[in-house]
């Protein structure tokens, strides 16, 4: 992700910076290849096979599920020549798809596609490695497809294997995977009336009333409520805003998918996880393969910021709650503790020396530039407590600990009991969550609340490795015990259905994005207009000229720019001035260097658009049944 964009800074994103990039590459590898641990590797014995095959009945059904996912969810053609996306891309895919199709050619730091003279401070790096694979030949579809399933992959991959040195491994690493990936919690109570309230008023008779009747009218009930919940927009155990305040997401479906912001995150960020516990654990270890690692590690977190700046801000607060906790407990195997507490805090001051040193031009070049200096009437970073249940400060609408208990369900009381647990690991590891969850619980670090969650996945990370490790000691109390299995089993219901009623309504979400004449539109944009045309279009967030055609447009939806701090009302001002009446106001074309006026359904339904007027003053050079394209003359 990063190489080709250092590149892109100096001679644009191009072949070139591509060619450039892979030779650095080589270098680097090389450099890898001379400082390497020389010691002869660990044998793949018979404890790595059972390893191996403990993980792969999760690894390979979950990458299988992605890879079903982001097909069906990334621009999939029909034989009408439509193209479909999914529930929880139906939003967000169009805004990568015009960073990914807008990127090359571009020198760096490039502008908002959609909002040309401001700079494009939101994370791009994950969409340009999309864009990587568009430079090199692929397909639109195929350049998401093909990195996103493997990013997921390596997601799933990189959680077992931290599951691995996290908790007592075997089985309790199997389980960390499943609780942090098959997240749910209480919802699907909600959805079958067992939590009372809410369905009578939508339904009519509730569900005990329906059950009550025959053994059909129960099969019929049960048929109707999942019915509903495959159905409906965003009426899953797990995302229901409103009425229920239901807010902990799966994290496949509605993170992983739809936010490749994210899924390039998480991939950067887990292995930095993995090392910040692994690098800085107290036990005896190598002190050369200690370097590397702490030194990969400051690298790595360094490069964060650009990917995904909240798991950069995840890393370094959780970096703070370990070292503290380490700082506090010293290592108990030194002969002068105070010594020691010395060198633990000089290694991670190391640590951080060359994370900060990476990561300040990106923070002050980007994240901070967007985070202070935009034009939204508020600001990113503000003080709320308790995330999403006190909506703007306006009051909590669940009790405090039940909102966690509904979202997140019986993991939540499962961490709070293991938590009395006396166990060293495991309390060091809620240290790296703790600060983590202290910041989103009372600051908000964007006008989208909302997306607060991005941090507090990251902090249920490590909670994951804390229960599984505690269910994998109480199965081993209760060794011996007939209810054993039962007990399992229904946990495993309790903690598992929403999320698989989630991903199940997500298999077979479907929604067509483009029509084919708008992908039409967008085909002609991209391939007979100049490379750097700018637009004038509305301000729909489905707009193929920007997504599919990869051109700049003046002013796209505050469905994103809203939330990255802009105030567009102006902009919006001047499209429907401009639509109504172009021959009074000319001079807005000019204004923004527009060399193509579009109209399709959408302009025509928004705006009362003189087409006469600009039949008279532009020359026609695209039109089908669903838009029309103007050229303005360069005079």
């Amino acid at each position: 992700m990063w190489l080709p964009a250092l590149f892109a800074f100096a001679t644009g994103f191009t072949a070139a910076a591509h060619a450039a990039a892979a030779g650095l590459l080589l270098l680097l590898t090389a450099l890898c290849w001379l400082v390497r641990d020389r010691r002869d590797p660990a044998p793949w014995d018979e404890k790595e096979k059972k390893a191996l095959r403990q993980m792969l009945p999760v690894l390979i059904p979950l990458t299988l599920l992605s890879g079903f996912l982001q097909i069906t969810h990334t621009l999939r053609p029909d034989a009408a020549g439509n193209l479909h996306v999914g529930q929880s891309t139906y939003g967000d895919l169009p805004m990568h798809l015009s960073f990914i199709t807008g990127l090359p050619g571009k020198t760096f730091p490039a502008d908002y596609p959609f909002y040309p003279g401001h700079r494009l401070s939101y994370p791009f790096l994950a969409d340009s490695l999309s864009s990587t694979f568009l430079l090199l030949g692929t397909s639109l579809q195929a350049s998401l497809i093909v990195p996103g399933t493997l990013m997921m992959f390596l997601c799933f991959w990189g959680v077992l294997v931290m599951g691995r040195e996290m908790t007592a491994g075997g089985k309790a690493a199997i389980l960390a995977a499943l609780l942090f990936f098959l997240n749910g919690g209480l919802g699907f109570l909600y959805d079958f009336d067992l939590a009372g309230g809410g369905w009578e008023a939508r339904e009519g008779a509730g569900f005990f009333e329906k059950i009550g009747q025959t053994i059909s009218g129960w099969f019929r009930t049960v048929s109707e409520r999942v019915g509903y919940i495959l159905t409906g927009w965003y009426k899953t155990p797990t995302n229901q805003p409103d009425p229920n305040n239901l807010r902990w997401s799966n994290v496949i479906c509605d993170l992983m998918v739809p936010q490749r912001t994210l899924l390039g995150g998480w991939c950067a960020s887990l292995p930095c996880f993995y090392l910040l516990d692994a690098v800085f654990r107290p036990r005896k270890r190598d002190p050369g393969n200690g370097l590397r690692g702490l030194i990969l590690l400051g690298v790595m977190a360094g490069a964060l910021p650009l990917i995904h700046t909240h798991s950069f801000l995840a890393l370094g607060l959780a970096s703070l709650g370990i070292m503290v906790y380490d700082w506090i407990h010293g290592d108990p195997d030194a002969m002068m503790i105070r010594r020691k507490r010395r060198d633990i805090l000089g290694l991670y001051f190391l640590y951080a020396a060359i994370a900060v040193v990476l990561a300040a031009p990106q923070l002050i070049c980007f994240t901070f530039r967007q985070a202070f200096q935009q034009d939204a009437s508020q600001g990113f970073v503000q003080f709320q407590f308790n995330w999403v249940n006190n909506p703007r400060g306006s009051g909590m609408r669940d009790l405090y600990l039940w909102f966690y208990v509904k979202n997140i369900g019986l993991p939540f009381l499962a961490l709070i009991a293991a938590l009395f647990d006396k166990t060293p690991r495991n309390r060091r590891l809620f240290c790296m969550a703790v600060p983590i969850i202290l910041a989103a619980e009372f600051i908000r670090f964007q006008p989208n609340e909302y997306d607060n969650n991005k941090l507090l996945y990251l902090a249920w990370l490590p909670c994951c490795m804390i229960v599984a490790d505690w269910c994998a000691s109480l199965w081993k109390r209760l060794e011996g015990t007939g209810s054993r299995k039962v007990l399992a089993v229904m946990a495993a219901v309790v903690t598992f259905l929403s999320a698989g009623l989630s991903i199940w309504r997500e298999c077979v979400s479907d929604y067509v994005a483009f029509s084919r004449p708008a992908a039409e539109a967008g085909e002609f944009a991209r391939d007979r207009t100049e490379k750097d045309a700018v637009f004038l279009t509305g301000t729909e967030h489905l707009n193929p000229i920007c997504a599919l055609g990869g051109k700049t447009v003046v002013c796209g939806p505050d469905l994103w720019l809203y939330w990255h701090g802009f105030n567009t009302l102006e902009r919006q001002a001047e499209l429907k001035a401009f639509y109504e009446d172009p021959e009074a106001y000319p001079d807005i074309p000019q204004k923004y260097g527009v060399g193509y006026i579009y109209v399709s359904s959408y302009e025509r339904s928004q705006y009362d658009v003189d087409t006469e007027a600009l039949d008279r003053n532009y020359q026609k050079v695209f039109e089908n049944e669903e838009a029309v394209i103007w050229k303005v003359s360069d005079g």
